[in-house]
């Protein structure tokens, strides 16, 4: 396939700007179409009191993807994003009023262990924290930067070595049971599980090779000086400056085919592109609820499970009686309850497990002193489904009351917020239902049922959270390399 117009990319999300920028590192002539006015995607900011708070993805992993992409373009990272380590990755509070740091480094999270729990149990971190770096070792090459791989080849690729790393990773077992052979303390499998819900799952059905986000995370968290919008605002300057057409506020209503193959896009503005190929950066339900036309409606299945959606809450305020950091873990005290109410009852339990960001914390960043009025970024996991107005309500109630059970008390806001509801969602992501993170990680499938990069339609390829390998920043920008990688040779083998 000679290429004689431009990749089309559909959607700036971190999946779509990735593919634009690898696409143009190959001097592939790009033109990216988004819908809003701003890059980002679900990478957004809110203004609340003449205040930008980030109210997507909050947390900056796996750096070194962003700086490959960028050196492949000739370009360098820390020329557009000004980025602070994290010295501590997050605090996590529990309604006993106990609480408990982690850190990157492994003594000073040992040794918080050790006094908030046992000594064994901080020997069963160490132990916990040697085998996720290899689950992560085991993983990343062959399955997160590869194209989309099925369970025999990734398990026979590396022989009979492969077989037993693969066999280590934990696919058949839930999360929580390998948590619950792995640590005395209950509290700390609450913990740990919880990184089944970076990827929008229940750690009751997750499978236990999700243990290797406590890696990623310990690899380094970073802070972002400007907000996670200034991630996708650098990929943006950076793809103009290589020459990509950035086409903002003008979304695509159709994909056109002709002869079974891609040839175009038609616009709302009403203006048609034409194009050899596209890159389809959104929930792959879009295309299969004939949201982009039925010529492209079988180009992916449509999911029969949901992941989880939120319910946040934006807020300009005040604290006191608890001592946030820049990312804070409220835990309720029926963890199991908290899936049930989402997957099974679409409700959401009585005290839920609450995220706070508190964007004015943290290292070199301005830190909230004083009692100033500082931004908070609250959520709440919620079911990717249509929620009435007395639900969101409760949801607030809720998640409020148990910030207030904990001990934090949130006072004197500049406004009433702005609250986002699964509903919200639904409309920012077209066709996801609200989910926030495609389908699910369930069962020891669960990572195989994503599509791949290449869709069911010629020279239609696919990027996003809801695409292999993943949810999650790092994963959608390692989606969007994939995509351009397998357009990239298609093209050059035809």
């Amino acid at each position: 396939m000679t290429l004689k117009h431009p990749v089309i990319v559909i959607g700036a999300g971190m999946g779509g700007l990735a593919a634009a920028l690898s696409l143009a590192s190959q001097q592939v002539p790009v033109t990216l179409i988004e819908r809003h006015a701003s890059p980002g995607g679900k990478m957004r900011q809110l203004r609340v009191a003449g205040r930008l708070i980030d109210a997507g993805p909050t947390v900056f992993t796996m750096r070194w993807v962003f700086e490959s992409m960028f050196k492949q373009a000739g370009l360098r990272l820390e020329d557009y994003l000004q980025l602070h380590r994290a010295h501590l990755l997050a605090r996590h509070s529990w309604l006993d009023g106990t609480a408990l740091d982690l850190y990157p480094q492994l003594e000073p999270s040992m040794q918080a262990i050790s006094e908030f729990a046992s000594d064994r149990d901080a020997d069963n971190y160490r132990r916990f924290a040697s085998q996720t770096e290899k689950i992560f070792d085991t993983l990343d090459k062959t399955f997160m930067q590869a194209q989309r791989p099925n369970p025999i080849a990734l398990s026979v690729a590396g022989g009979l070595r492969g077989m037993m790393d693969m066999a280590n990773t934990k696919p058949f077992v839930s999360l929580w049971k390998s948590l619950s052979g792995t640590f005395e303390d209950p509290r700390l499998r609450q913990l740990f599980a919880r990184y089944a819900t970076y990827c929008g799952s229940s750690p009751f059905k997750a499978p236990a090779t999700l243990m290797l986000i406590a890696h990623v995370e310990r690899a380094g968290v970073w802070l972002v000086e400007g907000g996670m919008q200034a991630l996708a605002n650098a990929m943006a300057q950076a793809l103009a400056e290589l020459g990509v057409e950035l086409r903002f506020g003008d979304g695509v209503t159709a994909i056109d085919t002709q002869g079974g193959r891609v040839s175009g896009v038609s616009l709302e503005s009403g203006i048609r592109l034409p194009a050899d190929a596209v890159v389809f950066n959104g929930d792959t339900q879009a295309l299969a609820k004939g949201l982009l036309g039925e010529s492209v409606r079988h180009a992916c299945s449509q999911r029969k499970e949901a992941s989880l959606s939120a319910v946040t809450h934006c807020q300009v305020a005040r604290t006191a009686g608890f001592e946030l950091a820049h990312h804070t873990v409220f835990f309720g005290d029926d963890y199991e309850d908290e899936f049930t109410s989402v997957f099974k009852r679409q409700t959401i339990t009585q005290r839920p497990t609450v995220y706070v960001c508190a964007q004015d914390r943290g290292n070199e960043l301005q830190q909230a002193s004083g009692g100033e009025r500082e931004r908070l970024f609250s959520l709440v996991n919620a079911p990717a489904c249509e929620l009435a107005k007395p639900a969101i309500d409760q949801a607030l109630e809720k998640l409020h009351n148990t910030l207030q059970q904990h001990g934090l008390v949130i006072s004197d806001a500049q406004s009433e917020g702005i609250v986002t509801t699964p509903n919200d969602f639904a409309d920012l992501i077209p066709a996801s239902d609200g989910a926030l993170y495609g389908r699910p990680t369930h069962g020891w499938m669960g990572s195989f049922k994503r599509p791949g990069s290449l869709s069911r339609i010629p020279n239609l390829y696919l990027c996003g959270g809801s695409v292999h390998p993943g949810a999650g920043v790092p994963m959608a920008a390692l989606s969007g390399q994939l995509a351009a990688a397998k357009l990239c040779r298609e093209t050059s083998a035809t």
